[in-house]
C-alpha cells in the first residue's frame, strides 16, 4: 500500500474513533441532565452549566483527532 493512501486511511479512522467515544459521551451526558434537571427542577440552571462545560471537555477531544489527522496529512504531502 501506498504510503500515502495508507496516512489518508488513517486520517479517516482517527477522526471516525475520535469522534465516536465524544459521541457516545455526548448523548448520555445530555440524556443523565435532562433526567436530573426533570427530578429536581430547581437544580436546572446548576445541572445545565456542568453538562455544558462536561460537554465542551468531550468535543476538545474530538477536536485533537481531528488536529491527529491533520498531522498526518502533512506527513504524507511529504
Amino acid at each position: 500500500m501506498d504510503p500515502k493512501a495508507a496516512a489518508f486511511l488513517a486520517m479517516g479512522i482517527a477522526v471516525g474513533l475520535g469522534a465516536l467515544g465524544p459521541g457516545i459521551g455526548m448523548g448520555t451526558a445530555v440524556a443523565a441532565s435532562v433526567e436530573a434537571m426533570v427530578r429536581q427542577p430547581e437544580m436546572s440552571g446548576k445541572v445545565q452549566t456542568v453538562m455544558l462545560i462536561g460537554l465542551a471537555f468531550m468535543e476538545a477531544l474530538a477536536l485533537y483527532a481531528l488536529v491527529i489527522a491533520f498531522i498526518l496529512f502533512s506527513v504524507a504531502g511529504k
